[in-house]
């Protein structure tokens, strides 16, 4: 046996060792790849190549871009923006056949875009639709489920933070404007499925309905919401425009951001510190994995492991079809045990070749193994998601499982047509020219 095949085998099996021993992901991809490349110590130093690596790979104008849209995402968790974003979903939908759910599909979908965060999402919406969701006979396991999965569409509609991280990864195959522009009927197709199962829901157990909005309170309401919907035209038409890149835009964000907050008067000066600790606090972990994935990732491309996969894929399996939907597997499983941000770095560069070998857009990938992991982070064992779903509506995970799994296999629904009909994803860069 080489010594190649013995390092790749030394990195997997200690990679998945460390995460059985509930190693934080980012330390296990740090120490997996050192003791790979030490054995590799006749041709280069492993320590000193992993640190070498760690910082080469965070040296990006580009990724200046996460810390500030955490920044802005954090300010408009606590701005008040939520509550606006909610009454004015619910003038909308609130009358209809399930009506409060629709509300949390709609306010998750519109927050999340703005803020570019599930998790935000998640914790901002759900913490508030929980309890008025149960007042009017919605069971709390319900409103996790539904809060959870809808959450993820802030994922896809932009700005989002994980399609910058897919536009680094794919080495300038994908940018991020055609990216940011790419993400938007997939991720309102998503939470359009997602309402259509909670229609199917309320109708079969006759959940109450709201009262109906009069056009001068849906006119109020829109008006108070306003302004946080003017953030996403401001950062993703003036990237689309080429007015600013992705990074000048989310300073603007951030400042846009602030002042909506003060004036709102939901937020004041003295709370800015805390903001930016936590902020700080939220980017050290997404850059510090960051780091650890990109030095993992050019291992891979050192030990020739893309092309490796890649032949095999394209001797083993007979049509481009079968070859799709074995990535989207292999990412199904990728999703549940590592989360999205070392996940896209780490599997880009080996599954990219494959589907531009056979055809695929690298932006309508992007979309696709966004999707993917998006699923992941909603599932046990290392679902983010779930976790802070199910903590915010004050259930158990084990008890949101059950309700959990149809939503799931809607999203899993709505990949499998995101993969195979590329119009969905790839009808609005090529109308603007991306």
């Amino acid at each position: 046996m080489s010594l190649e095949v013995i390092s790749i085998i030394v990195l997997f099996v200690s990679f998945f060792v460390l995460l059985l021993l509930k190693v934080p992901v980012a330390y296990s991809i740090g120490i997996s790849t050192t003791l790979s490349l030490l054995l590799n110590i006749d041709k280069m130093p492993g320590v000193t190549t992993v640190a070498q690596r760690m910082t080469t790979g965070i040296d990006s104008f580009a990724l200046l871009a996460i810390p500030f849209f955490i920044l802005a995402g954090e300010i408009m968790k606590r701005g008040g923006i939520a509550n606006r974003l909610i009454n004015f979903a619910k003038s909308l939908v609130a009358s209809l056949p399930g009506g409060l759910a629709y509300v949390n599909v709609l306010a998750s979908m519109l927050f999340g875009a703005i803020s570019g965060s599930a998790l935000a999402a998640a914790s901002a919406i759900g913490s508030i639709m929980t309890d008025r969701m149960e007042e009017e006979g919605y069971p709390r396991t319900l409103s996790a489920s539904v809060n959870i999965t809808s959450s993820t569409t802030g994922l896809l509609i932009p700005p989002s933070n994980i399609l910058i991280v897919y536009a680094l990864a794919s080495g300038g195959a994908a940018s991020v404007a055609a990216l940011f522009v790419a993400g938007y009927l997939p991720g309102i197709l998503l939470g359009f499925a997602i309402m259509g199962y909670v229609a199917f829901i309320a109708v079969s157990k006759n959940f109450t309905r709201g009262k109906r909005a009069t056009f001068i309170e849906v006119w109020t309401f829109f008006r108070k919401a306003f302004f946080s919907l003017l953030l996403l035209f401001i950062v993703v038409g003036g990237i689309v425009a080429g007015v600013f890149t992705a990074t000048e835009a989310s300073v603007i964000a951030v400042l846009y951001a602030a002042i909506l907050a003060l004036i709102y008067g939901d937020i004041k000066m003295r709370d800015f510190s805390e903001v930016l600790l936590t902020s700080a606090k939220t980017t050290a972990v997404v850059m510090f994995l960051i780091c650890t994935s990109m030095a993992m990732s050019w291992l891979f491309s050192f030990e020739g492991i893309p092309e490796m996969i890649s032949s095999f894929l394209l001797d083993s399996l007979s049509n481009k079809i079968a070859i799709f939907l074995a990535i989207n597997i292999i990412l199904l499983i990728i999703g549940t045990f590592m989360d999205m941000t070392p996940a896209v770095l780490i599997f880009t560069p080996i599954f990219l070749p494959v589907v531009t070998t056979l055809g695929m857009d690298p932006v309508h990938f992007g979309i696709v193994i966004v999707l993917n992991l998006c699923i992941g982070i909603c599932t046990p064992p290392v679902g983010t998601l779930l976790f802070v779903g199910s903590g915010v509506a004050k259930v158990s995970v084990t008890q949101v499982i059950k309700p959990l799994l149809p939503f799931l296999a809607i999203m899993v629904g709505v990949l499998m047509l995101i993969t195979y009909v590329e119009e969905i994803s790839l009808f609005l860069p090529r109308l603007f020219g991306l």
